[in-house]
């Protein structure tokens, strides 16, 4: 794990100047990942807030070799270009190493990617795919994903009189990316920055698929102050909504337990999307909301040891 020092004397492989939101969680995300690595990297990104903010043409944020997938095949495209690297390794064509990564949204993973990334790991390409986890389509106008929470806002699962924010709970990518049994999996955050980078560090030394599930913050989604970003993700942690683990060659380990495990009411009362359910009509569901995160935290322990 390389110390602070070191990482801030890397070069900036996402540079400023990009026009992602001021307390955009993706940025952070990226910058640290992309940090972690000490080779050279070369990237895919799916269609999406991350990929329409940073290149807008004529310029781009990236200061490595990028290639922009459509929305459904990320993984896909870039375990093509990873297939190429090994063939012209064989052929000695190149001898250095080369780090191979793909970046997506929740909607580009959970849902309209899910296909090509299943693919890719299940053929065992030797890559790293990041979710940076917003929990909607935020770049195409705040529709729920799989990743939304329950309750949540958004302009396709709205409050009103016939629903009350989305009435589903989000899908465990994380676990299901487990199953297919590749050398590493891990969930983080980008409010956390030694856990993050230790894990992109892991990822990319892994000898084949690697995946890492980060949530990153969407102020305008979320409905809270750019200010607030670092604080509210890592808030989700403290209330154990977002629990930081990894599954290293399917072993179970807990990287973060918190002091004290934070109600989720605390969570939910920084956003606006979820400002319904704090009306009293609405109780029911924070008791729900709660009973879930507490029996999933609670399975987490048990595969960690840790109960």
């Amino acid at each position: 794990m390389p110390t602070l020092k070191e990482l801030a004397k890397r070069p900036e492989r996402l540079t400023p100047g990009h026009r992602l939101c001021a307390g955009c969680g993706a940025p952070i995300a990226v910058r640290l990942i992309l940090a972690a690595a000490d080779k050279p990297v070369v990237a895919a990104n799916a269609t999406g807030c991350l990929e329409v903010s940073t290149t807008i043409f004529p310029y781009t944020a990236w200061n490595i070799p990028w290639i922009h997938s459509a929305f459904e095949n990320a993984a896909a495209t870039i375990a093509g270009v990873e297939s190429m690297y090994r063939a012209r390794r064989r052929r000695g064509e190149i001898e250095e190493e080369i780090y191979f990564v793909a970046f997506g949204g929740d909607g580009g993973t959970y849902d309209i990617g899910l296909q090509a990334l299943s693919g890719a790991l299940e053929r065992g390409h030797r890559f790293l795919y990041v979710c940076y986890n917003n929990e909607a389509y935020m770049n195409t106008g705040i529709q729920r994903s799989s990743a939304t929470p329950l309750g949540a806002w958004t302009t396709t699962s709205p409050v009103g009189r016939v629903l009350p924010g989305k009435t589903q709970w989000r899908k465990n990518l994380t676990e299901i990316v487990a199953a297919h049994g590749i050398p590493y999996v891990a969930q983080s955050v980008a409010s956390n920055w030694r856990d993050l980078v230790t894990k992109a560090e892991k990822a990319f030394h892994t000898d084949g698929p690697s995946f890492i599930n980060v949530l990153a913050s969407c102020n305008r989604g979320w409905r809270h102050e750019p200010s607030e970003t670092l604080k509210i993700m890592q808030l989700a942690v403290d209330c154990c909504i977002w629990p930081l683990y990894e599954v290293e060659n399917g072993v179970y380990r807990l990287t973060y337990k918190p002091k004290e495990k934070k109600p989720v009411e605390e969570w939910l009362r920084t956003q606006g999307r979820f400002r319904h359910l704090l009306a009293p009509g609405n109780r029911h569901l924070v008791e729900a909301f709660q009973r879930y995160v507490d029996e999933e935290w609670e399975r987490l322990l048990k595969k960690c040891g840790e109960a």
